[in-house]
């Protein structure tokens, strides 16, 4: 009988336990419920902040592209680089034919602020005359007033100059593309190449890739028969450069190896006819700040500025708040990561080089 109440009494218990249910518990955690792309942080710290609204020195952006595509939003365009500071911008249109000379004479007839670029002419790249084609119409573009050859693509599945070199596989480093460095070299003409994309964009989309909103938009698929990775595209490059000792190439875009700036130090001490450029790179580079600003001190000399961005007043004054400040911890409207921006702080010895100094060697350098 006792035993039978103990039961009663125990069993009551454990129904109004159940009616209370668990305590402090919501009931939808608000860390659960957050998505990754809604997550917006605000800066808490309360520190000096500067503003730069033009670059220290004059600038020469060697990275660019045909933002505008209208006389009128050029000369806007040359509004903007007048308040920054820029006294001249390289276009790089991928262009040629009717293509290249419409854009060339678009810009060049605004303004003396904008050097042309031409692209490559891939329209018979499986065919045997190729080489002969696109050489001659090289020479035509240069003839017309093209400055050099930019930008060249290659993230990985080879050539993606023009909507008709689509053979995976064909690398700068193929025998096809020989004749053309080689004029590149005979006429002067700086070739600018987009090797790869940054690290994250061939890795895998999971819990573990700390640049996953960018990677989600720019990832490069490696199951892709064919396809090379990071590694294999820069190898590529390298090779390009080596068979063409007299041509002087520009790598876009740290040449994508910000994540392993011991690696991209080697290239460039093996490669004297290698440049780099910044653009698009400030949200890589500047969360690694101070490795950032000691690899642009020792090789101030061979590193060159560039945007590859709308020409948007505020985009210009983030480059200019990163390379020359050292402001911490802010965040950029722009921002596709998730982490926050740091100042890099360069000396004014570096910053001359870096905006002006160096880009003016490369072009007074041409036969022009």
């Amino acid at each position: 009988m006792k035993k039978s109440r103990k039961c009663i009494w125990a069993l009551g218990l454990l129904l109004v336990a159940g009616c209370a249910g668990p305590k402090n518990v919501s009931p939808e955690d608000p860390v659960d419920a957050l998505k990754l792309k809604d997550y917006d942080p605000v800066s808490v710290f309360v520190m000096e902040e500067h503003h730069p609204s033009a670059a220290r020195f004059s600038t020469i952006d060697m990275h660019s592209h045909a933002y505008r595509n209208d006389e009128a939003g050029i000369r806007q365009w040359v509004k903007t680089l007048d308040e920054n500071n820029i006294e001249k911008v390289i276009v790089h249109t991928k262009a040629f034919g009717e293509e290249f000379d419409r854009l060339y004479d678009l810009f060049t007839g605004i303004s003396d602020k904008f050097e042309v670029w031409c692209g490559f002419d891939m329209t018979k790249w499986d065919q045997p005359e190729f080489p002969a084609c696109a050489v001659k119409e090289l020479e035509r573009c240069f003839a017309k007033g093209a400055g050099g050859v930019g930008e060249l693509i290659d993230k990985g599945l080879g050539e993606r100059i023009s909507s008709a070199g689509r053979e995976v596989g064909l690398h700068f480093n193929d025998p096809k593309f020989d004749a053309l460095f080689e004029k590149c070299a005979e006429l002067g003409m700086p070739v600018s190449i987009h090797s790869g994309d940054p690290i994250w964009m061939y890795e895998p989309l999971d819990s573990h890739n700390d640049g996953y909103m960018n990677a989600k938009h720019w990832w490069i698929d490696l199951s892709v028969p064919g396809t090379l990775d990071l590694d294999g595209v820069v190898d590529a490059f390298v090779e390009c450069v080596e068979r063409h000792p007299n041509t002087t190439f520009i790598a876009c875009h740290l040449l994508n190896l910000n994540h392993d700036y011991a690696r991209l130090g080697k290239i460039l001490d093996s490669h004297p006819n290698l440049w780099i450029d910044i653009s698009a790179r400030h949200q890589e580079t500047c969360v690694t700040p101070r490795a950032t600003a000691r690899f642009y001190e020792k090789y101030q000399d061979r590193i060159l500025f560039g945007t590859d961005n709308d020409p948007d007043p505020d985009m210009y004054h983030a480059q200019w708040r990163i390379l020359e400040t050292e402001d911490e911890h802010f965040y950029l409207k722009e921002q596709s990561y998730h982490w926050p921006m740091q100042g890099i702080g360069l000396s004014d010895t570096v910053l001359r080089k870096l905006y002006h100094d160096n880009a003016i060697g490369i072009l007074s350098a041409r036969k022009r």
